[in-house]
């Protein structure tokens, strides 16, 4: 079947979906929603989006519209999915989530009640990469994992009207950036049971610097760091019993794994065409073919869990340097 998707924001991420889009053939914008018309315009005129909207409602409620993508600042993706759920329509949310543990149960509770597919839009879990490292994982070439290393940071100018620096749009280097290296301790390790944490909040009140320790049942242990003020190496290292796996940068989408092991190093080719958000899009298009409300590869209650140890992350760094 054909998805008709409509779009719920017109920024930067939005613009890569409808890109991304294009090299999926079982699927096509039909709709958007911007909080201006001129907005809605320049977003429909460019993709060729024909029915555009200034209210998340109205495109919510397009009997056009089969699916939706919510692509608004953090801050607003809670109200937005749940508007659309309680529409009836299907629905994958931009990275994080929610801002919170709290917004995103919310989130979970409207989809299970009206029976609607909700999916966070963790790309990087649908890259050949992370297929490849499942694989890896799941063979044991590396034994039992035990330890991983991630961090993902880059130095920006503070900028107090620029979405990454405002708070009221839920800035900050933990969720825009820190979700990827702790999605990546979940993936590998599961849910910590305990969280150690420090960092910089700045002048305009969000955290420019974070690190943590997550300690996870059985012993495994996550090093994660995140930074909108500092260059970090972008890259992540699985360690386990018997040889480890580099992630090279950017360790959210890299090309290529390597894998060391006592037979030596092997480098896995992961390389792809285009836009890598186009593999989530066949996930989501996977998931209503065969009548799933959530993908098993970013379930719902994993999606909670990585906003809880945010959540833990984010209240430590606040504690050490409030």
């Amino acid at each position: 079947m054909d998805v008709r998707w409509g779009v719920i924001g017109t920024g930067q991420i939005a613009s890569r979906f409808a890109d991304a889009l294009t090299r999926v053939p079982t699927g096509r914008i039909v709709g958007v929603a911007s909080r201006t018309s001129d907005a809605a315009d320049r977003f429909g005129d460019r993709y060729g989006v024909a029915r555009r909207h200034t209210s998340v409602a109205a495109l919510s409620e397009d009997p056009e519209v089969d699916a939706v993508y919510v692509a608004t600042p953090h801050t607003s993706h809670a109200e937005d999915t749940i508007v659309a759920l309680r529409a009836g329509r299907p629905v994958l949310c931009e990275k994080p989530l929610s801002v919170s543990a709290a917004e995103g149960q919310r989130m979970v509770d409207v989809a299970r009640a009206q029976g609607r597919f909700l999916m966070e839009a963790m790309w990087s879990r649908f890259l050949p990469s992370y297929r490849a490292l499942r694989g890896i994982l799941d063979d044991g070439r590396i034994g039992d994992p035990l330890v991983v290393e991630a961090d993902f940071g880059f130095r920006m100018p503070v900028l107090a009207d620029h979405r990454l620096f405002d708070p009221e749009l839920g800035g900050g280097a933990l969720l825009d950036v820190g979700v990827y290296p702790v999605q990546l301790c979940s993936m590998v390790l599961g849910t910590p049971d305990h969280v150690a944490a420090s960092g910089h909040v700045g002048e305009t009140g969000v955290d420019e610097v974070a690190a943590a320790v997550l300690h996870h049942p059985g012993g495994g242990i996550g090093v994660v760091k995140a930074a909108i003020r500092a260059n970090l190496a972008n890259t992540a290292r699985i360690t386990g019993t018997d040889g480890w796996i580099d992630l090279p940068a950017f360790m959210h989408c890299p090309d290529h794994l390597v894998v060391s092991d006592a037979t030596g190093h092997e480098r896995i080719d992961a390389a792809f065409e285009g836009d890598g958000l186009r593999f989530e899009i066949e996930e989501v298009h996977r998931c209503l073919q065969e009548g799933h409300l959530e993908s098993p590869v970013m379930p719902l209650d994993e999606s909670l869990a990585i906003a809880a140890t945010l959540d833990a992350i984010a209240g430590r760094v606040r504690a050490t340097d409030g």
